[in-house]
């Protein structure tokens, strides 16, 4: 069910998301202060490539998921994830109208709670 989900998701734009976040993700990486952030977006490329299936925990370890990680988390906000998250639970929203569109919409509000909060936390 979860490979179905998957292509279906790909089609209807999961690919258009996914090239998105790796070319924000190069640009933000060109420069050094971006690195962090350019990373963050690669990690969001690829759980929004396939989200059916993927887990996102919360990371113990890893220099991100301390003090270090609620300041980048609270920067990446400013900078533009709460749009990024705005996006999502409104795609969401939309998709959840319909019964056929509910898998899809509960994907978008698992991709905005990463989208939100991306330090210190990973894909499994």
């Amino acid at each position: 069910m979860n490979l179905i989900g998957n292509l279906i998701w790909i089609i209807f734009g999961g690919f258009i998301v996914f090239v998105e976040y790796m070319v924000g993700g190069i640009i933000l990486c060109a420069t050094i202060v971006g690195i962090p952030f350019g990373i963050q977006c690669f990690k969001i490329g690829v759980a929004s490539l396939a989200p059916f299936g993927l887990k996102i925990t919360n990371s113990n370890m890893g220099i991100t998921s301390g003090c270090l990680g609620t300041i980048l988390n609270i920067i990446w906000i400013f900078c533009g994830g709460i749009w990024i998250a705005l996006t999502h639970l409104a795609f969401g929203l939309l998709l959840c109208i319909t019964i056929i569109g509910i898998p899809f919409g509960r994907q978008h509000f698992k991709l905005m709670s990463l989208c939100f909060t991306p330090f210190g936390k990973q894909l499994a």
